[in-house]
């Protein structure tokens, strides 16, 4: 115990007097401090105009021409008159979408009660708003023909009042709303980048001991387990005063720029989620410190352990291209497998809890498999360290890694 304590102490106060860390620590709140400073003088600036009309103002909207042919729109209420303007010919209409008095026009054919056709002209082509007020016409000749009929208008324009209800009573999210998707995929990117840049430390520090021989040093006075033990609780800490120091100064950024960041409350994150996420941070760091530690102690250099970590971190990596399933059916199949498989199951579980209501036992029994996976990764990779001068040397293989994980190297 005491040569894990002292491992500890040096590898904490090592990466913490760093100036990489040092740097990256303080960079980033510095950097959201002066995005919010930004954005406030743009505001004072502009007093009562919406952040977005500053950043791309959007051009003054045109009226759409009418030429009516059918002889069916009589009237055009004045809710549309600056939306819609009519015009008695052809060449009225192409006249003033020549002197961009609008941006194109409809002609509705004489024979529209039985053909339904409508032509549209205008002086560009863009498929993406080309055509998009088409809503206004429609709502012309709808109160036009049905105008005889207030009641039955009334109805067609508005044919149900649809009012949903749950078994559940806790309040349920706005499948249309933005936060729906938002939300569990901050959740997913935070924990993934939390996990990877954690475990990208130990990383570092193994192929640095490695190069300068400090490493075979320790080995003579301490087992493989001790040294590797060690240097997991000091980076795992290390991750976490990150966190929180990141997650504190996001806090003061928003109280200091006088804005209040609630949520509604059907979106509101649940305080399990957080327990959760302290667990399953541990658990996931443990097992892919654990495996690139292994890298580490294979490869000859830090600039060949670099590109040998993309095949260790493919299993952190899979739930982010299942990262739409995992939200939009998070009780699927696929999404139960991902957030069960114990080299998933850090980020994909958590990218569940925070999209929906999860039996207590599906992330109780994650935990548990996380555990026993981390239990046997850092066994077998502390066997690494005692093949590793035969190891030294080699370029790094994958069949080669799984070969001295199982003892066989």
């Amino acid at each position: 115990m005491n040569k894990v304590r002292a491992v500890f102490i040096h590898e904490f106060l090592t990466v913490l007097r760093s100036r990489s860390f040092l740097l990256t620590l303080f960079l980033i709140p510095l950097a959201g401090f002066a995005t919010i400073l930004i954005i406030s003088n743009l505001k004072k600036d502009n007093q009562g105009t919406p952040l977005i009309s500053i950043i791309a103002p959007s051009p003054e909207p045109k009226p759409l021409g009418l030429i009516d042919q059918s002889g069916i729109i009589q009237t055009i209420p004045e809710s549309y008159s600056k939306l819609m303007m009519s015009s008695p010919d052809l060449e009225s209409a192409q006249a003033a979408l020549a002197d961009e008095v609008i941006s194109g026009y409809y002609v509705v054919l004489p024979d529209y009660l039985t053909s339904g056709q409508v032509d549209f002209y205008r002086s560009d082509f863009n498929p993406i708003s080309g055509g998009n007020d088409s809503y206004v016409l429609s709502a012309l000749l709808e109160e036009n023909l049905l105008r005889a009929d207030p009641q039955r208008l009334k109805l067609f324009q508005q044919p149900i009042k649809l009012e949903t209800h749950f078994a559940s009573t806790a309040p349920q999210r706005d499948p249309e709303s933005a936060l729906t998707f938002f939300l569990p995929y901050a959740v997913t990117m935070l924990f993934y980048l939390l996990i990877l840049g954690s475990s990208s430390t130990m990383l570092n520090s193994i192929t640095n001991e490695k190069q300068n021989r400090v490493m075979e040093i320790l080995l003579t006075s301490m087992t493989p387990l001790q040294m590797l033990t060690g240097k997991i609780l000091a980076l795992g800490l290390i991750g976490l005063l990150q966190t929180a120091f990141w997650s504190g100064s996001a806090f003061m950024l928003y109280r200091l720029s006088g804005q209040t960041f609630q949520l509604p409350i059907e979106f509101a994150l649940p305080v399990s989620l957080l327990a959760w996420g302290l667990l399953y941070f541990v658990l996931g760091y443990a097992i892919y410190a654990s495996l690139m530690a292994g890298v580490g102690a294979m490869v000859p250099n830090l600039r060949e352990g670099s590109q040998a970590t993309f095949m260790v971190i493919i299993p952190l990596m899979i739930p982010l291209f299942f990262i739409n399933t995992l939200i939009s059916a998070p009780n699927g199949s696929i999404s139960m497998f991902l957030s069960l498989f114990p080299l998933t199951a850090p980020i994909a579980m958590l990218t569940r809890l925070a999209a929906t209501q999860v039996p207590f036992w599906q992330p109780a029994l994650a935990a548990v498999l996380q555990t026993g996976t981390a239990i046997l990764v850092v066994r077998a990779i502390a066997g690494l360290f005692r093949a590793q001068t035969l190891l030294s040397g080699q370029a790094f293989k994958m069949k080669l890694f799984f070969r001295a994980l199982a003892g066989k190297a």
